[in-house]
């Protein structure tokens, strides 16, 4: 499955780096996730979606824009 993590990474402006310290995972596994080689535990998802402030269906490609992005 191809995740939307890189793409919502990229419009906030963080590295991979800060990503992956954020949600306490590996760069490596951030990497991963990425790439789509590895998919997130649910929970890490929601962090992961969290951060970037997208939701969960955004990060798994079920939406193509993000609906509360408008939102504070």
């Amino acid at each position: 499955m191809r995740l939307h993590i890189k793409e919502a990474r990229e419009k906030k402006g963080f590295s991979q780096k800060v990503c992956a310290d954020e949600v306490g995972v590996t760069l490596r596994a951030w990497q991963n996730y990425e790439q789509g080689e590895r998919e997130p535990k649910f929970e890490t998802l929601c962090e992961i979606a969290d951060l970037l402030g997208v939701s969960t269906d955004y990060l798994l490609g079920r939406e193509e824009e993000n609906p509360f992005s408008s939102f504070k």
